[in-house]
């Protein structure tokens, strides 16, 4: 009797085990969804998975036509690996970037600092120089083909005022790449201007009384004051402007086609040239497969390395 008791004394102070619950998103969790969800499914199509597909392809010997994609291994890569042109197109590449993102950078911040000045009418010089941002790379080079006429361009008249010839600045390959880089700068530079302008004016004044106080130049004050102050400016616009250049493709192909005697041919054109002038899908996508590595490449350095020389403060 009294073991049948305790039995069912155990019995009723049983602990009484959980149900799996279900996860139900919260109200908070399934708006982030709504809102998240298009965004990611977007981004997945039409970058990563071309990413994907691209890498794939780049094994394969294929002609865009054909229904069968020929297997060939490492053979396009290979093929990369010892042609001369593509040697001569990453060197263009590598005098293109370096060339535009200095430029843009070094100009931009020389004429932001005499936009700071108090200077009259520098409204309206911030407008003008802006403005080229914001047009096509495709119809400033129109306008630039006529400006590089050797014959009848602006630029032919203005040498002629100091009895100097202009050089055949679309056709001869020692002056293309200066002319592509002339225009690629030109329409950067507002926007680099506009960024350092901002960086500027949020610069304390106090810091450069204090330097004022202590004896130091201009040239001191810019070294030690505005440079530290502008690191952030500057790391925001070298990603952005490596990445924009490496990407640059309307400038070249409205003004030189990569020529002449691929003197302009940079490794985006390349792609271009290989996939919708040659027909050579697999080559194509090996080419860019490359351009993605350095990209890629480049901002992880530029993050790991150049983002410990930044002052934020």
């Amino acid at each position: 009797m009294a073991i049948s008791v305790a039995h069912h004394a155990q019995v009723a102070y049983k602990p009484q085990t959980r149900t799996a619950r279900r996860w139900r998103p919260s109200g908070e969790a399934l708006l982030f969804l709504l809102f998240v969800g298009p965004n990611l499914f977007f981004f997945a199509v039409f970058s990563f998975w071309p990413i994907i597909y691209s890498a794939w392809l780049s094994f394969h010997r294929w002609d865009m036509i054909a229904p069968i994609k020929q297997y060939v291994g490492l053979d396009q890569y290979r093929y990369l690996l010892h042609d001369d042109v593509f040697h001569k197109v990453l060197a263009n590449t590598a005098v293109y970037t370096v060339g535009a993102v200095g430029g843009t950078l070094i100009l931009g911040l020389l004429v932001a600092l005499l936009l700071n000045q108090p200077l009259r009418g520098r409204d309206g010089a911030r407008a003008v120089i802006f403005a080229p941002s914001l047009l096509s790379g495709a119809a400033i080079s129109v306008v630039w083909i006529y400006m590089f006429d050797p014959r009848f361009g602006i630029i032919a008249r203005l040498l002629d005022l100091v009895h100097l010839s202009s050089p055949s600045w679309l056709t001869d390959p020692a002056w293309a790449m200066p002319a592509v880089l002339i225009v690629s700068i030109w329409k950067d530079l507002g926007f680099a201007t506009v960024i350092f302008l901002a960086g500027l004016q949020a610069i304390p004044r106090d810091l450069y009384e204090a330097a004022k106080v202590d004896g130091a130049g201009v040239l001191w004050r810019f070294r030690s004051v505005t440079l530290p102050m502008l690191s952030p400016i500057v790391f925001f616009l070298g990603v952005t402007t490596i990445l924009n250049t490496f990407q640059s493709f309307d400038i070249i192909q409205v003004m030189t086609k990569g020529g002449p005697v691929d003197a302009t041919n940079t490794l985006i054109y390349y792609v271009y040239q290989q996939g919708f002038i040659a027909f050579n899908a697999g080559r194509s996508s090996a080419a860019s497969l490359t351009l993605f590595v350095l990209m890629l490449g480049i901002t992880l350095l530029q993050v790991r390395y150049a983002e410990r020389r930044v002052h934020y403060g």
